[in-house]
């Protein structure tokens, strides 16, 4: 039983063929595409206001170079908060809980970041290695740390979103378990595990859309120092 809680975590597949690529691609089949009218739908509206809102919230510290991320940033939240999203859904697989593709979003874009600040402007770029007014004795210790700083970023990013989003299914699929479980012995202590349970779903909701939110904030500062 303690192993089965894991196989959620497992890529689907069928007839050896992994079934995540699907997973990934579902989520832009579900939006609406603008149409060509003067006046659009409710919800194509709504998603326009939404999209906008949080775009210039991410670009508002940026200079006028780091608005060239917009589309980049504002296409990544929207994929994360589906994925995310619909990862709550039941027998549906969610592939941000796997390390391995929040590595693959992680390591490209802070990478990306690195080179724009070393190619546009490197003095400023290599001077956040290096704190104004460090002690001598401690330039080489400071430079180290903040070196390890540096290449950390990535693995922090894709483990936050892993993690956050694997302790929360994981926590929904125990509390579940405890329901059917007390459900026939303690019916009333079952109908308050089910009220924690429906509680603990309505913040993993919150937490889908928080942890997104989150990825790309980090990003977008990250863009700020070398922009």
């Amino acid at each position: 039983m303690a192993m089965s809680f894991f196989d959620q975590f497992a890529s689907p597949s069928y007839l050896g063929i992994p079934l995540i690529a699907i997973a990934i691609a579902l989520p832009w089949v579900l939006y609406p595409s603008p149409s060509s009218r003067w006046v659009n739908n409710r919800l194509i509206t709504i998603q326009g206001w939404l999209i906008n809102r949080f775009t210039n919230q991410l670009m508002l510290p940026l200079n006028i170079g780091g608005h060239k991320w917009a589309l980049l940033l504002a296409s990544l939240m929207v994929f994360l908060i589906t994925i995310n999203m619909l990862g709550l859904l039941p027998y549906t697989f969610t592939p941000t809980t796997q390390l391995s593709l929040n590595m693959g979003f992680a390591v490209p874009l802070w990478l990306a970041t690195v080179i724009i600040g070393m190619r546009n402007q490197p003095t400023v770029a290599l001077g956040h290695l290096l704190p104004e007014g460090t002690p001598i004795l401690l330039i080489p210790v400071l430079i180290i740390i903040e070196t390890i700083s540096l290449f950390i970023r990535p693995l922090a990013l894709g483990v936050r979103l892993t993690a956050n989003l694997t302790a929360g299914h994981l926590l929904i699929q125990l509390i579940a378990t405890a329901v059917f479980v007390l459900l026939p012995m303690m019916p009333t202590v079952a109908i308050l595990t089910a009220t924690v349970l429906f509680l603990l779903t309505l913040l993993e909701v919150a937490v889908a859309m928080i942890q997104a939110y989150v990825f790309v904030l980090l990003l977008s500062l990250y863009l700020q120092e070398n922009v």
